[in-house]
């Protein structure tokens, strides 16, 4: 696994599991809760001494910490709370698992995932996935989706998309006349070649590709796409390209989109910032700033309340206006 440096959440100095457990238990027996206490602790550690804690706050005291926050707290703020103290190995692939889950398939996060994590991270997401839910991923995926989006989801999922070596300007020009002909000019589109293009080559091809097929078509990829196809296809497709362009720059999107206009899409702000506090959510607030004129921090300021509030606005680490 890459070593990720660009997270606003880092590892705590100095360090005492227990007098965490002891503080996390003080704040939460009795009447009444102390979430100063529990959202300050838990988002100024890592998820590495998140686990830690929680396994000195069973060794003191015999009680689950998971459990005892489920049942101190509430709404939005346990869903956040709770998310923290979830294993970083297992946090994908638990969210794949309530994506696929029950009536109706949650595509967005299906799209966030597969489109966004690096193939060692496809890769061990399906182990995890085996190992703790007993399940294949692949066919719990393809039992709940269809067409050519569950193909392009099948491809990511293979996690074999080329590894970045020198980059092949006659194949660039190549996959870029390939694009053209299959979207803009033909009547229907051609899904396959931009699922298998799209989904196999390597990062650093695919910009030249994109570069490419700007000059050759007059057109930006993104809007072809955007033309050519549509729903979940489209959706998966343009969140590829976005990632492929910059990762750290398509959450910063997914971020200002859950917060935009009215109402608040609680569960991917979560999702994104919990995920991403310890692999590039500095970068991500920089891109933030850059594409919308305004900080990630006033954003969630302006967006969200209370504790929850607090507790977001602690992993956001800071404001970059």
């Amino acid at each position: 696994m890459a070593k990720y440096t660009r997270g606003t959440v880092t590892a705590f100095a100095p360090f005492d599991a227990r007098a965490d457990a002891e503080a996390l238990r003080k704040a939460m027996k009795g009447l009444g809760t102390d979430e100063e206490t529990v959202l300050t602790i838990l988002t100024t550690r890592n998820n590495a001494q998140r686990q830690e804690i929680a396994s000195a706050f069973k060794t003191l005291f015999g009680r689950d910490l998971v459990d005892d926050l489920k049942s101190e707290l509430t709404g939005k703020f346990e869903t956040l709370m709770v998310s923290l103290m979830r294993p970083a190995y297992i946090f994908d692939a638990h969210a794949l698992k309530h994506a696929i889950k029950g009536a109706g398939t949650n595509e967005k996060v299906l799209t966030e995932i597969l489109a966004s994590r690096t193939p060692a991270e496809v890769q061990n997401i399906k182990q995890v996935y085996q190992q703790e839910y007993e399940a294949d991923l692949e066919d719990k995926i393809t039992g709940e989706t269809s067409g050519h989006f569950q193909r392009l989801l099948v491809v990511l999922l293979q996690a074999n998309r080329d590894p970045d070596t020198g980059v092949d300007e006659a194949l660039v020009e190549q996959d870029a006349q390939v694009l053209f002909r299959a979207g803009e000019l033909k009547w229907g589109t051609d899904e396959e070649k931009f699922i298998t293009i799209l989904g196999t080559r390597s990062v650093s091809h695919l910009r030249r590709v994109f570069d490419k097929y700007m000059t050759i078509s007059g057109f930006q990829i993104e809007e072809t796409i955007d033309r050519e196809t549509s729903g979940d296809l489209e959706k998966l497709l343009l969140a590829v390209v976005k990632c492929i362009r910059s990762v750290p720059a398509y959450f910063a999107e997914t971020l200002y989109y859950s917060m935009k206009g009215a109402g608040t899409d609680d569960d991917t702000l979560i999702r994104v910032m919990v995920s991403r506090s310890e692999i590039d959510l500095l970068d991500i607030r920089q891109e933030f700033r850059k594409n919308f004129a305004k900080s990630l921090y006033q954003t969630i300021q302006k967006d969200t309340s209370g504790d929850y509030r607090k507790a977001l606005l602690l992993l956001c680490g800071g404001d970059d206006d």
